[in-house]
């Protein structure tokens, strides 16, 4: 998956479901390759924190320690 393409969600398909029905849940990710699972948590992580080019650096910080 490319991180910098901009996610788009497709409101027009949807299902509606039981939150009990893990089995077909639990069946259907466990058919997904392990790179399919991580491209979904990655879509899933970026739809609920957002994605800014910009801002996806590595914060730099430096803390000074006491050596005893």
């Amino acid at each position: 998956m490319d991180a910098v393409k901009i996610p788009r969600l497709d409101r027009s398909a949807f299902q509606i479901g039981c939150l009990d029905d893990t089995a077909e849940e639990r069946q259907y990710w466990r058919s997904r390759s392990p790179q399919e699972r991580m491209e979904a948590l990655e879509l899933m992580r970026q739809i609920i924190y957002g994605y800014d080019p910009a801002t996806t650096r590595l914060q730099e910080f430096f803390e000074v320690a006491e050596l005893e």
